[in-house]
């Protein structure tokens, strides 16, 4: 069942910290991509609904081990006026069967799952051959004095923050679960510590 803290305070600091505007302008660039039977990981809190093109989409699924962001999300979906499959689940064992998806959308969720790399090939495996996964994340910089941050304040900032990695590489993972990725871009966040502000994003084919 988790802490307090996990069930009632995390959500609320994901909500301010994913729902802030230089990252709502991220994700609005790349969601729209979306085609088809579409999958969306850590779909908790709602915040890419907004910006998918419904005329371009077949159907909405999703998952989110948070009971209180999986509110939010089917809230969103309620707005949004559109039959969404909201599910409680995690990244490592997803409920749905192999090859059900056009596209997977990925974002901000890398960073706090408990095995990235199985949850890259659980996000393979239920993609139809020739599907993109969309990833947005923050991760490991390129910087070497800000990963000697981002090394220091990791160990503080996992339990305050839900599990959230800072020293997890992006591309580079994505890469090596076996997809072929294209970088859409890559930056620090504006007015963000660069320890946690380093975005990657990009589309990856299976």
């Amino acid at each position: 069942m988790g802490t307090f803290w996990d069930r009632h305070m995390v959500p609320r600091i994901i909500r301010a910290c994913c729902g802030a505007p230089g990252i709502m302008d991220l994700r609005a660039q790349l969601v729209p991509r979306a085609r088809g039977d579409v999958f969306e990981i850590g779909c908790g809190g709602g915040f890419n609904q907004q910006f998918y093109d419904g005329t371009a989409i077949t159907s909405f699924a999703g998952i989110d081990p948070s009971v209180k962001l999986l509110e939010f999300a089917r809230d969103e979906a309620e707005r949004k006026g559109w039959k969404a499959d909201i599910r409680a689940g995690v990244g490592e064992d997803i409920p749905f069967a192999s090859a059900s998806f056009d596209t997977v959308v990925c974002t901000y969720t890398l960073c706090s799952v408990k095995d990235q790399q199985q949850v890259l090939g659980e996000l393979k495996r239920i993609l139809r051959p020739g599907g993109t996964l969309l990833f947005l994340e923050h991760g490991r910089a390129p910087d070497a004095p800000v990963q000697r941050w981002q090394d220091r304040i990791e160990p503080l900032w996992k339990p305050i923050a839900g599990g959230c990695h800072l020293t997890r590489p992006i591309t580079a993972s994505v890469r090596a679960a076996g997809f072929d990725v294209q970088p859409l871009g890559q930056a620090y966040m504006p007015k963000s510590p660069r320890w946690a502000g380093w975005m990657e994003w990009g589309a990856a084919t299976r």
